[in-house]
Formats: C-alpha cells, structure tokens, sequence
C-alpha cells in the first residue's frame, strides 16, 4: 500500500472446545494470523463455565498479550477474539473489542468486522430510546440491538437473526453467550467469514483461512453471506434463513490488499487473484522494460503476474525492513518514512527501465517518495502499474475511504498523477477488469465505480461525538 490514509479491516476470531483448554493461546495465535487486518488494538474474552474474563488494550498482539496476560485468562470452553483498526469511532481503550454485555438474559461478548451503512441512524434512535453508550464504535450499537431482541427472542441465535433485519453494510460477527458461540455474516458478503475443526474437535471461527491454518486446524468451509452458525460442544448448526435476500458484494479490495495472500475467501485463492490483476494490467497497461519490481508486501504477487504476462524478468528491487510494522509512526518528518520502511536494492534497479507495481494510489505522496527512492538508486526508467483502478468514492463498509478531497484521481488525469509522482508512466487496472480478479464473482467495487449495494448514509462522520468537540472549540 503505498499511502498511509487507507487502513486494513478488523480480524475476527472464536474458539468452542467440547472440554475446558487453553482457548486463550488459540486465540492468541489466531490473532497473530489476523494482525495485518488490525494494529490499533486487540483483546480476548474467554467464557469459563458462565464467566467471562478478559484482556484488552491499545497495540498490537505481542505488546498486548505478553506472557503474564496470557496466564491471567482462565481455562475455558469458549472465547472470542479481535484485533482491531477504527474505520468508526476513536483509537482509545473503550472502543478496545470484543465488547462485553451483562443484560437481563445473561451475557454476550461480541466481535465485529465491517461498518453499518446504517449505524447513525439505528444509534440515534437507540439514543431517543433511552439508550447510553460507552463507545463510538457501531459494534455497540449492533450488540445494543442483538440484546434488546434477546429479550423477547427465544434464543440467542433468534435475536441475532432478528438484529439482521434492520442491519444495513457490512458486519462479520463472532458472538458468545454462556452456552454458545454464534458467528453471522451479512446477506451481501462484504467481509470474509469461516470456520475450521481441529483433530482434536475444537472449533474455531475467522475472519480468514489464514487464521484457521495457524492454529493447526481443517479449514471446513465460508460462511455464506447472510448464514448464521451456531456452535455448541457437539454440533454446528445454520440458519438460512437471510440468505439470498440480497446479491453477494465481497469488498473487492479484500483480494487486491487487506486479506493475506495465503488465504482462500468465497473459493477464489487471494495470491491467484493478485497474480492474475497483474496479468490484466501487462495486456492493458504494457511497457517496455527490463524489469519487473513489486512494492512490498500486497504488489508482489501482482507484479509475478505482470512478469510472467508480458514475459519482462521478475526481480526484488525492493525491501520492507521487517522490524517495522504498519504502526510504525516517524519521530520526525514524515519523509523519513519511506526510507526507513523501504530500501532500494541498487544492483537490481541500477541503469534499468522498471515496471513498478503496487496496489493503489490514494494521495499520491508515498508513491511519489518511492519513485524517488529508486531514482536516486539509479533507475533510468520508471513505468508505475497499479493493481486497482482509482479511488474516486467514499466507502461505507469499512474500507477506511471517506472524503474525496484527498483522492488524487478525484482531482488529476492519469498523466497529470504520473508527472505528481514523478513516474515516466502510469496505469491503474481498469473498473471492468475487477472481475478477473474475484474469478468472475460478484462483487462491491463502490469505492473505484460509486455502483453502492445499499443506501448511502447521510451521516458519513467517522466519529460524531469528536466532531461536535471540534466544533466547539472553533
């Protein structure tokens, strides 16, 4: 990703054992799997016989479970886990995940990946009802309403198929109640859902297939888009009853950046549909060079697939410094980032015309510090491939896209963002190309085409509460 104004999704995980174990470090791992979706913050809760226990807080995985954390969660049968990245509500300790309820019916914990279209809307009248929030996160506002159902609902699992009928967007759910673990995907798909079995007979449910492998279990399959799953000790059981309301809308940039390249969403291999985006962009966008280089980590597989099309040899002219994560913040000048992310590997780049491939542009400005990395490494020519088209609208289903001031492309032709970034070419995949991508599924590409599954908000704050802050203090 070469600007840092997009961020990843969240990463959901859960965990049912028929006897008591150590679901924490299940889930601990699980998250260390999901951690490119979500650096901001992360947290576990584990039923143990009715009790829940939890740890959360501000950071990645490894700084917030350190081995004393891990020792403090109880043996359980059950737990939930989230590691997060805010595309509604603020980086701070009450917005932490899974949320945890005490209601009148018991107790839920609750884990969300995605971004209601609706979630203004459905809090305002929470609100009006009496309702008091803690958090600015719309995952309240879905546990808000999974709760209030539950209390004329005869099960868990109904009040949550009831929550579905005035959900709107995109939400991935992983939720526990003293006797349950129930994961629900909404009936477009926007984010990836599945679920797996260890040899043991531990279930575990994820926001990816990655996760599912990492804890050494069997992948089983996806949840289906408006599919709820209830698992108990012995059986799994589902309900259809919300699928095929609506048209599948997996988040097309799912496969082009925020999933991990060795994951499997909807059936479709995420390494194979980057491969194949940069064999789309060698037909559509070809250049004359003498090698092909990807941005580190999502433009690799991308740039194999435009090698391998167009026949232009593959090299490493890049390297990532692998101690540093996304979270990584400059003490100074935010021009030192890129170099201190990314280095040049001269050998390879020096006296050559290079196909650059990354996954996007957003601003601009990142892309333009790369291109300047590598002519100061001697590159002669600088052809940049994007493997996406341009971002020209907002998303609403958690893609952290909101304001088209800050798009590049919503301001400049393609040539003019070449001469910007400093680039002897540019070209991004083209809008009609995506289904090749998702092996001719269907898809949500709003934030390339402006083609919305769902009403469009009129609230599109992020965080409202800040904002009225903000105004304040004018």
């Amino acid at each position: 990703m070469t600007d840092m104004s997009i961020h990843e999704e969240c990463g959901v995980f859960g965990v049912i054992s028929e006897k008591p174990t150590d679901v924490a470090h299940l889930c601990y791992y699980g998250l260390y799997a999901l951690q490119h979706r979500g650096q901001e913050s992360c947290g576990i809760v584990v039923n143990d016989d009715g009790l829940f226990v939890s740890h959360k807080d501000i950071g990645v995985v490894g700084e917030v479970f350190s081995k004393d954390a891990l020792m403090s969660l109880p043996s359980g049968t059950m737990a939930v886990a989230h590691t997060r990245y805010g595309t509604t509500g603020a980086t701070n300790r009450n917005n932490c995940q899974p949320i945890e309820v005490n209601h009148q019916k018991g107790k839920m914990a609750i884990a969300h990946n995605g971004n209601l279209s609706n979630a203004a809307e459905l809090r305002s009248a929470l609100e009006l009802s009496g309702a008091i929030f803690h958090t600015s996160s719309d995952t309240e506002t879905i546990a808000y309403i999974v709760t209030k159902e539950r209390l004329t609902a005869p099960s868990i699992e109904d009040a949550v198929s009831r929550a579905m009928n005035v959900l709107d967007g995109a939400y991935s759910l992983v939720l526990m109640s003293p006797q349950k673990l129930i994961c629900a995907r909404d009936p477009y798909g926007f984010r990836p859902l599945c679920y797996g079995k260890t040899a043991d007979g531990v279930y575990v449910v994820a926001s990816e297939s990655c996760a599912i492998k990492a804890v050494g279990a069997e992948f089983i399959r996806d949840v289906e888009p408006g599919e709820i799953l209830i698992f108990n000790q012995k059986e799994v059981i589902s309900r259809r009853e919300h699928c095929g309301t609506k048209k599948r809308k997996l988040c097309i940039f799912e496969y082009i950046y925020f999933a991990r390249p060795d994951s499997v969403i909807d059936g479709r291999s995420v390494h194979a549909a980057r491969v194949s985006a940069g064999a789309v962009l060698a037909r559509e966008n070809p250049a004359d060079a003498d090698i092909v280089i990807g941005v580190p980590d999502s433009g690799l597989d991308a740039a194999l697939g435009y090698s391998r099309a167009s026949g232009i040899p593959y090299g490493i002219g890049l390297i990532k410094n692998k101690y540093i994560g996304r979270t990584f913040i400059a003490p100074g000048n935010r021009l030192d980032q890129v170099r201190i992310k990314l280095s040049a590997v001269e050998e390879v780049v020096k006296n050559k015309r290079i196909v650059l491939i990354d996954d996007s542009i957003v601003r601009g400005t990142t892309s333009g510090r790369i291109v300047s990395l590598l002519r100061d490494a001697g590159a002669k020519e600088i052809h940049m491939r994007v493997s996406a088209p341009p971002f020209l609208h907002p998303c609403f289903y958690g893609t952290d896209i909101d304001s088209r001031e800050n798009l590049i492309a919503c301001h400049h032709s393609v040539s003019e963002i070449a001469k910007i970034i400093g680039a002897d070419s540019l070209g991004f995949l083209p809008t009609e190309k995506l289904g090749e991508l998702a092996g001719n599924r269907d898809y949500c590409s709003a934030c390339f085409d402006g083609c919305y599954p769902t009403k469009i908000p009129t609230d599109t704050r992020k965080n409202r509460f800040e904002q009225r802050l903000s105004e304040r203090a004018k």
